[in-house]
């Protein structure tokens, strides 16, 4: 600010002209000023002096600024400055109060002067787009004024600056950015950002959904407590509703991303103690209207029906049901959730018989449609809340015609508690009909008119009503009573739902006309109030009385003489006349609210004044409107005709629809008899295939039958050389007796070594030789032990093999007894086959003829099959009893073995003993070699003998020994 004072110090102008002359200073410096410190320091001082004085710095300074946000990127702290100092001037939020302001100062911050700074600003669409490249820019002090500026902007000049940043690249994407940002404030200035970007732009709303914009606001919104929430739940829940409403795309993609389902917590209102702070009721008051946006009347029937069921299906409807029976609810909030819950039944059948079974938590138990009832009949309930009990009880009827007729049959005389403990909502139909507050008689006169909608038999079924109206009177019926307060001249309101109650109730209701008509007093009654000239207030009562008897006229069957169609007519020709007839009939659609009530189905009035047509009621005059003004206009001769006409119709429809039915029943059978038929083609292909496979297969079997037969042959000649026994499991006679012969040898081998090695313990003079025999035993029995385990070892593999050739028999046998009972089946198939259409009977007997040969020859053949399979069934047996003889035999050869092996185990230990003693023995004679040495005797005989012992161990020599004795 130094720099700032020094520049206001020199000035020595007037005051008038001291602010534009710094300010044009200021400029220059920002332009010319080759130091950065020097242009932010000017910046600076532009951004203080912009607040007060806007116009000036607007004028002089927009396009330096500019300028520095072009060139000045890589300074945060200068482009901080310039963007604060743009929004200061586009803006019209005054920030700061500033006392004792001039009053040419006060003039300059008009909001005018946004709007025209910001269309100089994006007349250049680079701007705009430069902008948008800031927000890349992490720096708090770059973002966060870069965002404000652009939500400024949007708010000036909307639709422009979305088109600019619509076709500037990743323009939505980097706006996106902002609502991942870790900073609260970027965050939440940029779902304010958004709110301004998507309003009204269908094209933008959908870029941004598709930016999982969706997902992150619910996070958003999740992150901040729900309902608890502050204000940035419901800037965010403002801004799913700029992306949900009237945008189909969306709402779909909102849908199938089973967004809906993470609406339910929302609702958890928690305890009647919890409070209800002011902008708790605000967040719950828009996730209610934003409910509302997905199952809103105007959507496209599909797209609600599904958002409806998803709603059910996940709980989110019982949660609005268990508010709606809450108390401690605030009144707004409870009025709200009601026309919530109204709309997400309205038309749907699963939702509408959920919500007939919500039962109130009172004692007893009492369903809320009666609950909600007893309020709308109640004159000290708020106006708003009865208008919206209302249509939820319209939204449960529409459509609805399994509700319609439980409604009209609590009125019913068999159905009324007799015992008077329970009020049904009949009854407080009934009593708010006839009761003296004319909105209670309005209200419920279109509530019950709903409960006839469309629906024929409860119109009949409405004709059985009676009411006790005092003691001793008869019981009158409710269209008598209803026609009795009519003639009352009770107040306007309550004429007016009347007439909408009647006019509902005779249309397309012949019968409900006679009963009309039955009492003698209302056409009377009709015609006077028609034909009186009354004041502007009294038009529409007698535009709806026309209407009245219009009704009575086109719906006329003619069944009472007195009141027959051309009857009729003629009065109103004699007493009013047609043309004033279709002039007051033309009062009901020019009536102001008449177009209002026809514009959304929900009843919505500013005040009870205002509340004299329903929805539902407009598009009944829009239908009749026109067929009562041709129907009166006819002559007694053209409805003759037409009479005729709609007899000759009616005739002719009956006989088209005979007709069809029998045209619809011959193409059924038809297809019936096609489909016979190309099952029988199918067959019969199949048929045909089955005998090709059939000769293809027994030309098999046969060839595989003679294969088998000479391979029977040659193992019957082989096992016929061997029958006497003599061989065993493949094992010839003279091997095993080989066998036996070397386990005997092997037997002596070892008594043999036995004796040697008791020999030469007693014998230590023979210590040489007998060390060479136990070697040679030693690898005699080696030798032995493993011919025998080798011998063993192929007795083995000779046994498995034999077992082996016995498994391949038995499999071939099952096979061929499989094919078999395969060639039975299908030869049994065969000759129960019906021949294929369009042979001869000639072809056909020879067909047969030929069939009953093949037939026995396979036959015969299955027979030869089952002798040689049992034959085979004998061999095998008999191979397997040779099998387990040749089992036992091993085992005994085995158990030999294994003895012998124990044996040359123990004569092993025996002579390492030998051993042993030898090594003793040889210390002894070198140490007695040694003596001698001493003594001087001579050894080089002994020395000459013992090398030679050890040249030839198998020489043995009796000298040796004599000369150890001597020794």
């Amino acid at each position: 600010m130094n720099f700032l004072r020094g520049v206001m110090g020199g000035q020595s102008a007037g005051p008038q002209h001291t602010e534009a002359e710094t300010i044009q200073k200021l400029c220059d410096r920002v332009a010319s000023s080759t130091l950065l410190d020097d242009r932010r320091n000017a910046v600076r001082a532009l951004k203080s002096l912009s607040k007060k004085y806007r116009l000036e710095v607007g004028i002089q300074a927009m396009e330096h600024l500019i300028h520095v946000l072009q060139t000045d990127r890589s300074d945060s702290e200068i482009i901080g400055y310039a963007l604060d100092t743009l929004y200061n001037i586009i803006s019209n939020d005054e920030e700061e109060e500033v006392d004792d302001v001039e009053e040419e100062n006060s003039t300059r911050q008009s909001e005018d002067l946004g709007s025209q700074f910001t269309e100089i600003f994006i007349k250049q669409q680079e701007n705009v787009t430069l902008l948008l490249s800031l927000l890349e820019e992490f720096d708090f002090h770059v973002r966060w004024p870069a965002v404000k500026l652009l939500t400024s902007l949007l708010k000036q000049l909307g639709p422009q600056v979305q088109q600019i940043i619509l076709v500037s690249p990743m323009g939505v994407s980097r706006l996106m950015d902002l609502l991942a940002d870790s900073r609260e404030v970027i965050r939440n200035d940029g779902v304010l950002l958004l709110q301004a970007l998507t309003r009204s732009n269908g094209a933008i709303q959908k870029i941004v959904a598709f930016e999982n914009a969706f997902e992150r606001l619910l996070d958003i919104i999740t992150e901040e407590g729900n309902s608890d929430g502050g204000i940035v739940v419901e800037d965010c829940l403002i801004l799913l509703q700029n992306l949900l409403k009237n945008n189909n795309s969306n709402q779909n993609f909102f849908k199938e991303g089973s967004y809906i389902q993470r609406m339910k917590p929302w609702f958890h209102v928690g305890d009647e103690n919890s409070g209800w702070s002011a902008q708790k009721v605000t967040n719950l008051h828009v996730m209610l209207q934003l409910v509302r946006v997905l199952v809103s009347p105007t959507n496209p029937p599909g797209a609600t029906s599904s958002c409806q069921k998803a709603m059910f299906q996940c709980g989110l409807l019982q949660q609005l049901c268990t508010i709606l029976m809450a108390t401690g609810v605030p009144a707004d909030i409870l009025t709200e959730t009601i026309n919530t819950v109204s709309e997400v039944i309205r038309g749907y059948q699963v939702n509408q018989d959920y919500f007939a079974s919500v039962n109130a938590p009172s004692n007893p138990p009492r369903p809320a449609i009666v609950v909600l009832l007893m309020s709308m009949v109640n004159e000290r309930q708020p106006f708003v809340l009865r208008c919206a009990v209302l249509y939820c009880f319209q939204c449960f009827l529409y459509k609805n015609q399994k509700g319609q007729g439980e409604i009209v049959s609590t009125l019913l005389p068999s159905t009324i508690d007799a015992t008077g403990n329970s009020v049904s909502a009949g009854q407080l139909l009934c009593g708010g009909l006839f009761s003296t507050d004319s909105l209670s008689n309005w209200c419920a006169a279109v509530a019950l008119a709903h409960a006839l909608q469309e629906n024929a038999t409860q119109k009949e079924q409405l004709l059985r009503v009676q009411l006790a109206t005092s003691i001793g009177n008869p019981p009158v019926s409710l269209l008598q009573q209803c026609t009795n307060i009519l003639s009352q001249g009770s107040k306007i309101q309550t004429r007016v739902g009347l007439l909408m109650l009647l006019c509902t109730w005779l249309s397309n209701c012949p019968i409900a006309v006679t009963h009309f008509l039955h009492n003698s007093a209302n056409v009377p009654f009709l015609t006077g109030q028609i034909a009186e000239n009354l004041g502007e207030e009294e038009q529409l009562v007698q535009g709806l009385c026309a209407l009245l008897l219009g009704i009575s006229i086109y719906f006329n069957d003619n069944s009472l003489e007195s009141y027959m169609k051309e009857k009729l007519k003629q009065l109103i020709e004699k007493r009013i006349g047609k043309e004033n007839f279709i002039e007051k009939l033309g009062f009901i659609s020019k009536h102001e609210l008449y177009s209002r009530a026809s514009q959304k189905p929900q009843p919505n009035f500013p005040s009870p004044e205002y509340m004299i047509f329903d929805h539902e009621f407009t598009k009944l005059v829009k239908e009749l409107e026109g067929v009562i003004t041709k129907a009166i206009y006819k002559s007694s001769e053209e409805d003759k005709k037409e009479e005729e006409v709609k007899k000759t119709l009616e005739q002719h429809d009956s006989i088209v629809t005979h007709y069809k039915n029998m045209i619809r029943e011959q193409d059924l059978q038809l297809e019936e008899l096609k489909q016979q038929i190309s099952t029988l083609k199918c067959q019969n292909e199949q048929l045909q295939t089955a005998v090709t496979q059939q000769v293809s297969q027994i030309q098999q079997h046969k060839d595989q039958y003679n294969l088998l037969k000479v391979q029977l042959g040659k193992d019957n000649q082989h096992q016929g050389s061997y029958s006497d026994g003599t061989q065993v499991n493949g094992i010839q006679p003279e091997e095993v007796g080989r066998l036996r012969e070397e386990i005997e040898e092997l037997k002596s081998n070892q008594e043999l070594l036995q004796s040697q090695l008791a020999e030469k313990d007693s014998l230590i003079e023979n210590l040489k030789s007998s060390q060479a025999s136990p070697g040679t035993n030693e690898q005699s029995s080696a030798t032995a032990s493993a011919r025998d385990s080798e011998q063993i070892a192929e007795l083995k593999q000779e046994l498995a093999t034999l077992k082996s050739q016995l498994n391949s028999q038995s499999v071939e046998i099952t096979k061929l007894q499989t094919e078999k009972q395969e060639l039975l089946q299908k030869t049994e198939t065969f000759a129960k086959s019906v021949p294929a259409p369009g042979e001869s009977e000639a072809g056909m007997a020879a067909k047969t003829t030929d069939v009953e040969g093949r037939l026995s020859a396979l036959l015969q053949e299955t027979k030869e099959l089952k002798n040689e399979i049992k034959a085979l069934s004998e061999e095998r047996t008999a191979i397997k009893e040779q099998l387990d003889a040749s089992n036992s035999t091993i085992a005994i050869l085995q158990n030999e073995k294994n003895k012998l092996e124990m044996d040359v185990t123990d004569s092993k230990k025996e002579q390492d003993d030998l051993l042993v003693l030898l090594a003793d023995q040889d210390q002894k004679i070198f140490s007695l070699k040694n003596k001698l040495k001493e003594l001087g005797h001579p050894v080089e005989e002994e020395d000459e003998l013992e090398s030679g012992d050890q040249d030839d161990e198998e020489d043995e020599d009796e000298d040796d020994g004599k000369d150890q004795d001597h020794v």
